[in-house]
């Protein structure tokens, strides 16, 4: 066994540090400003945000943002967002949403039971497994992926905001996803323990589950009456309608059409291969949680058809990085954290994967692109946190440099793929562990 050196600190050493610093006077100006005022206030590079506008050659957003408010649900507001805009057209409406509250009910419920059907496959390993270890650790959060997203579709529909409002939880998740997690490591425990019929204890929590759900966003329609008066004022009555009816009849996307792809630059994953995330799901029996990994340029020539075909694009990113959000704009270069801190923060994009110090926090929707010359220089991105003091009403500027850097998915109908990535699409994934920083969007 290697004996390793240890090396504390010294007293020597901190009065080195402590005479450099006390002799620097950019430092002391640092400290003077940073100590009164916040860091992204002191480190903000006036530049990028004089040289950043809200002009875009393709614009097509012209509808209010929505608002997640104290809840981690983006990746359902960002594909209820994009399915909106079809249907608002189809209802020949100015405003529409569908419900948020009802996606989210039907996720929890079915990751509760995609949770202890994986609790229930790795009941033969010791609690402190790493796998089992990272299923307890967050047994159902708000968060998710695209396809999480269109296996509930699939199996539930959707129903309009007035069928299924918002309530107190599904606007702040916090206190009713501690009982959840509670409830759910109560299940896996007795699961893992049962020596008996282990369906039966699972059916048992699910009760339990579905009890919580209820009392937190109320028991989700099996019917409702759906009708609505149109921009020319003319009125409609569809009548009685179920989830999946009304979702058949106002989802204009192809969601079987499409396929997501990454940008994951880590030696580890080639590109023109794919993925899929161990334990990564919600529907038991869904369809799989799959990325195409391919290049940044790629990525953006993409998106960029798509929006250009009056398409607005859902995407996943690591959205608190170099971002301001009063004003509304990402850039890589948004904050000069080495000049004010006098010292290099490093890493590259693969490099952050690696180091956890980057990975999907947020989904959003691309409404928008700038093009010079054919090619990308700014994007538009509506965001779900409403319109008050959030860029330009809920809406944000993302200049290319910050794409490069912490973009890392967008889902792409199929027939935007070249016959190469179409190819790659079809070959058997490969897999990745539950806690790899590309399952990060389902965690939180």
């Amino acid at each position: 066994m290697t004996t390793l050196t240890q090396s504390p600190v010294t007293t020597e050493t901190i009065q080195t540090f402590r005479d450099a610093f006390e002799n620097d006077a950019s430092a002391k100006v640092a400290q003077n400003a940073v100590t009164m005022n916040t860091i992204d206030d002191i480190a903000l590079v006036r530049d990028v945000v004089q040289s950043t506008d809200f002009t875009f050659s393709t614009h097509l957003d012209d509808w209010k943002v929505t608002n997640q408010k104290k809840s981690g649900r983006c990746w359902l507001f960002a594909a209820l967002n994009m399915l909106r805009v079809p249907a608002m057209e189809k209802m020949n409406v100015k405003a529409f949403e569908f419900s948020q509250n009802w996606a989210m009910f039907w996720d929890k419920f079915e990751r509760a039971n995609w949770f202890l059907q994986h609790i229930i496959e790795t009941a033969d390993r010791p609690v402190d497994d790493r796998t089992v270890a990272f299923l307890l650790n967050d047994p159902i959060g708000d968060g998710g992926q695209w396809n999480m997203f269109v296996n509930m579709v699939k199996k539930h529909g959707l129903v309009p905001k007035t069928a299924m409002p918002e309530t107190e939880s599904s606007s702040c998740t916090m206190k009713m996803n501690m009982i959840l997690k509670w409830k759910l490591r109560d299940g896996a425990m007795r699961c893992r323990e049962c020596v008996g019929d282990v369906e039966a204890v699972r059916k048992d929590v699910l009760s339990g589950i579905w009890r919580i759900l209820c009392i937190h966003l109320g028991t989700p329609p099996q019917t409702f009456n759906w009708q609505w008066k149109d921009k020319d004022k003319k009125f409609h009555d569809k009548g009685e309608m179920t989830p999946i009816e009304f979702a058949n009849e106002y989802i204009e996307t192809p969601l079987d059409e499409y396929v997501c792809v990454v940008n994951d630059p880590r030696d580890s994953s080639p590109l023109m291969k794919t993925y899929t995330v161990e334990c990564l799901g919600n529907v038991v029996g869904g369809e799989l949680v799959k990325y195409l990994n391919i290049d940044t340029d790629s990525m953006k020539t993409l998106t960029k058809n798509m929006l250009e075909d009056d398409k607005p694009v859902w995407m996943g990113c690591d959205v608190g990085k170099m971002f301001r959000r009063d004003i509304g704009i990402w850039d890589a270069a948004l904050f000069d954290f080495d000049g004010v801190y006098g010292t290099s923060l490093g890493l590259t994009k693969a490099e952050r994967l690696e180091y956890h110090q980057t990975l999907m926090t947020h989904a959003m929707l691309f409404t928008g692109v700038d093009v010079e010359d054919g090619v990308p220089v700014k994007w538009r991105v509506e965001n779900s946190w409403g319109d008050e003091h959030v860029g330009e009403k809920g809406f944000h500027a993302m200049n290319d440099s910050w794409f490069d850097e912490y973009m890392f998915e967008v889902a792409i109908e199929k027939k935007y793929l070249s016959d190469e990535m179409l190819a790659a699409w079809d070959e058997e994934p490969a897999v990745l562990p539950p806690w790899d920083p590309m399952g990060a969007l389902a965690n939180g």
